[in-house]
């Protein structure tokens, strides 16, 4: 959903997020290159196929752990 779907404007870049505008993603589908990102890492094959079994041990949730 975009910003202007939700009928909140961005804040501007000196106040608070919102909470409705804040989100991990886990809600919807996270690929491994989702995991990999969020994990601070380099997208190469070794990472990638660390989340693949991540994601195939923890599910979609996997992600939550890793964002602050």
């Amino acid at each position: 959903m975009t910003d202007a779907q939700s009928g909140e404007n961005p804040p501007p870049d000196d106040s608070v997020t919102p909470d409705s505008l804040l989100h991990t993603g886990s809600e919807g589908e996270v690929s491994p290159e989702d995991l990999v990102l969020a994990s601070g890492r380099d997208l190469t094959p070794e990472n990638l196929a660390w989340a693949q079994r991540k994601l195939a041990e923890e599910g979609p949730g996997a992600i939550d752990k890793l964002l602050p």
